[in-house]
């Protein structure tokens, strides 16, 4: 049994980081800008939200980049034109 090739652990992160700083940002912004006195239930549905869209973004690109890999590893050969004439 053929194994699929991995994505690369350190260009994954290097792509994430931005979304990753991006989204603390955020984060941030949200408890900051939440009424005084009610700083918990001010922010904490905006960042349960935030936090539920990294972590879709990040499944999505770890699954797409190791998707990538295995299609970089394993092209499609030549003589597998499903569905065309060969001549």
């Amino acid at each position: 049994m053929e194994s699929t090739p991995n994505l690369s652990r350190d260009e994954f992160i290097r792509q994430m980081r931005k979304a990753m700083e991006e989204t603390l940002g955020k984060i941030a912004d949200a408890v900051n800008e939440a009424p005084p006195g009610r700083i918990i239930s001010g922010s904490e549905e905006k960042v349960r939200d935030l936090f539920k869209d990294l972590r879709e973004q990040v499944f999505q690109t770890a699954l797409q980049m190791r998707i990538d890999a295995a299609e970089t590893a394993f092209p499609p050969s030549e003589g597998s034109k499903h569905g065309q004439e060969q001549t």
